[in-house]
């Protein structure tokens, strides 16, 4: 697939590929969203606005430049101040990830002079690139900081470089995520406004979605990152009456998936509050919340990707693949997206 290389979120010529739940596929545009959903549908998107995530300055101990890209906390709270991150040497995201140069030795206690901001290192968590660093100023000052000095991670095969207002979606809040959670760039609030007319309900949630790619296969394999999010009162109330009445919970993008079927993994009820999606979801995830999930187009190579092998079996992805690549869907946070149903468990057993 070609990715989508300018930050244009509703482009009016964007694709749409649904895969219903025996597998069937329509071509279609995203402008026909509509069309495939129900009254009494519940679509549930995540809420987070994207952060600066990525800082460039100096290793204090060897004087190297580096960039430091935020990839996760433990909690959404404003006071946690504790971040993981991948850290790259000297360049930025005209150069590709893969390519990127490794960053000096790190080792705990480090300082890191990140603009205004001075972080240190706490811990390598198992990988060269991959620290915990905690930032040592109060929180007004530190987010205050990343504010200033932080660009939004991106990579090589963008034209240009982005602004902050290019990774925020529609119904962007809590400014928490690392990467944008790009699904939601589809929607919009005529979209919203129609979704109402039909009978479908909206809901959201709020996930800090993390990073999609370090450039190096050893951490990309340990990807997604914990993620914490938090489920509000209304939306597990909406969730509760569209399972009571039958109707699909249809998740937008692969963060609400991962916040959804973490919060029911146990009881298959969605209970609001705040906690710490660290499951992955895989072909073998038996899926308890979500109906169907409007994404982003995905390599087989990619965490994403995996996620979808939850929905649908390995032969129906590959179909969609092959319709991908022939139709020329465009691919990452800014291409055109597909629609996909979870699968017909008794036509899978009877195929």
């Amino acid at each position: 697939m070609i990715p989508a290389r300018r930050p244009v979120q509703r482009p009016a010529d964007a694709r749409l590929l649904v895969v219903d739940r025996r597998g069937a596929i329509v071509d279609t545009t995203r402008a026909a969203l509509m069309d495939h959903l129900r009254p009494g549908d519940l679509v549930v998107a995540n809420d987070a606005a994207t952060l600066p995530a990525s800082l460039h300055g100096i290793h204090q101990p060897s004087g190297s430049p580096i960039e430091v890209r935020l990839a996760g906390r433990a909690s959404l709270a404003r006071e946690d101040l504790r971040f993981s991150a991948v850290v790259f040497g000297a360049g930025d995201w005209r150069t590709r990830t893969e390519d990127r140069p490794a960053p000096p030795q790190l080792a705990d206690g480090d300082r890191l002079a990140l603009g205004p901001l001075v972080a240190t290192v706490e811990a390598l968590l198992g990988h060269p690139r991959l620290i915990a660093l905690r930032f040592a100023d109060d929180p007004d000052a530190v987010w205050a900081g990343i504010a200033r000095h932080g660009r939004p991670i991106q990579y090589a095969y963008m034209e240009q470089a982005l602004a902050l207002w290019d990774v925020w979606t529609p119904i962007a809040a809590q400014p928490v995520a690392f990467e944008p959670p790009s699904a939601g760039f589809a929607l919009d609030w005529r979209t919203l406004g129609e979704m109402r007319r039909r009978g479908v309900d909206f809901a959201t949630l709020t996930l800090a979605a993390g990073i999609s790619s370090t450039g190096d296969a050893e951490l990309d394999a340990r990807l997604p990152l914990d993620e914490p999010y938090r489920i509000s009162r209304a939306a597990a109330a909406a969730i509760q009456r569209t399972k009571a009445r039958r109707g699909r919970i249809v998740a937008v993008g692969t963060t609400v998936v991962r916040a959804l079927e973490h919060a029911g993994a146990h009881s298959g009820t969605v209970v609001a509050g705040e906690r710490l999606a660290n499951q992955r979801i895989e072909a073998h995830t038996r899926l308890r919340i979500v109906d169907a999930i409007l994404s982003g187009t995905h390599e087989p190579q990619e965490s994403h990707y995996e996620l979808l092998r939850a929905f649908q079996d390995d032969a129906t992805l590959a179909r969609v693949t092959v319709a991908l690549e022939a139709r020329g869907y465009r691919s990452h946070e800014f291409g055109d997206s597909v629609l996909v149903e979870r699968r017909d468990r008794r036509t899978a057993m009877v195929a």
